[in-house]
């Protein structure tokens, strides 16, 4: 018998950062259109921003996806891991908008501190799990295989 897990919040999330890393993108490739500039910035301020606005969202992006992935897996679907989701893709839309405006500005504090505040509460709820649950946990079975509390293994 094979146990389907979908993950919703994690595929929703995945495919709109995943549009929204081509749109980064996109971005970046209208500037160099607009300047001529076929590789890198060619001495461009605004393709350069463009640029780390993109790679500042590669940066952080797989940290995020794993950790949702993995707390959802571990805690399933709620809806306040669909806001902290939700939330992410938000700060990831104001961060580049922020640094298209130059200088420090609220969009672009607001993006990443979001983003911070994000990774660090998910990592931290993901340090804790397995804490939470020590000794309310089913045995691990791999391949059939269960070890028992006994520290014998035996087949399912």
């Amino acid at each position: 018998m094979q146990v389907m897990v979908t993950l919703p919040i994690t595929l929703t999330i995945a495919g709109a950062a995943a549009l929204l890393n081509v749109w980064l993108g996109f971005r970046v490739s209208l500037l160099r259109r607009r300047h001529k500039v076929s590789i890198g910035d060619g001495g461009e301020a605004a393709i350069a921003t463009r640029m780390r606005a993109h790679a500042n969202f590669v940066e952080y992006t797989p940290f995020f996806l794993i950790l949702l992935g993995l707390v959802e897996y571990a805690r399933g679907t709620h809806t306040w891991l669909w806001a902290v989701a939700i939330l992410y893709i938000l700060a990831r839309l104001a961060h580049p908008f922020g640094l298209d405006r130059g200088g420090t500005n609220m969009l672009r504090i607001v993006g990443i501190s979001v983003t911070w505040l994000v990774l660090i509460a998910l990592a931290a709820y993901a340090l804790a799990i397995p804490y939470l649950d020590s000794g309310r946990t089913a045995p691990v079975t791999y391949a059939g295989v269960a070890t028992s509390s006994s520290g014998g293994t035996k087949l399912s």
